[in-house]
């Protein structure tokens, strides 16, 4: 980001920066080989292509008053675009058909859904409603989060970037924060696996639009 604002700098100098500051610098971690199933059968499927494969998690965070509020995270595991969050007090599974239905009319339908077990996602009401639209869905090992690598990834971001920096004193306050960062996520902050570009850059999304 201070490179495209015009600063000569690398990530070392910003380390130190980060250092002097009290700031903590992220450690590099390493990369991992490919991941197979418990019973060793099959390689995780890798995203190919846009579309090719969506991944959804639910988070917890809190409000000042101490109640709880869950967060839908949708990404698109191969352009690294958060498609949609949603904040709400309780997600069930019609809220998770509910929201990927409006993705679907708005952006087509994935050949892949990945998530993991959890009772709204693997609710029977969304997986027949997902397979009667040719919908594929990719569950993960219980207790394998890495399985499920893209939105983790994702979720770690949101976690520290926001959620631990800012204090939520209303539900309607953490939607219209968590909503102006996914869009900064988008079209602003650089993504490492995307040489340093945003997921939808505005001049790409302006160039679709028209």
């Amino acid at each position: 980001m201070l490179k495209n604002e015009g600063w000569q700098v690398n990530h070392k100098r910003v380390e130190r920066i980060w250092r002097r500051e009290g700031l903590k610098v992220p450690q590099k971690q390493p990369k991992r080989g490919r991941l197979w199933l418990n019973d060793s059968s099959c390689i995780r499927l890798r995203p190919e292509h846009k579309d090719h494969v969506w991944s959804y998690d639910l988070m917890i965070a809190r409000t000042a008053d101490g109640r709880a509020f869950r967060i839908l995270n949708i990404i698109d595991e191969y352009t690294r675009e958060c498609l949609a969050i949603l904040v709400k007090r309780h997600i069930k599974s019609q809220d998770v058909i509910d929201q990927l239905f409006e993705l679907f009319i708005f952006r087509g339908i994935p050949e892949h859904i990945r998530s993991d077990n959890g009772p709204e996602f693997a609710a029977k009401a969304v997986r027949k409603w997902l397979a009667r639209l040719g919908v594929k869905t990719l569950f993960i090992e219980p207790g394998s989060p890495w399985e499920n690598g893209y939105i983790e990834s994702f979720n770690g971001k949101l976690r520290d970037e926001l959620l631990n920096r800012e204090v939520f004193y209303t539900l309607q306050e953490a939607k219209v924060l968590i909503e102006q960062w996914r869009q900064e996520y988008n079209q602003v902050r650089p993504h490492s696996a995307l040489r340093y570009q945003p997921p939808a850059p505005e001049a790409r999304i302006s160039v679709t639009l028209t």
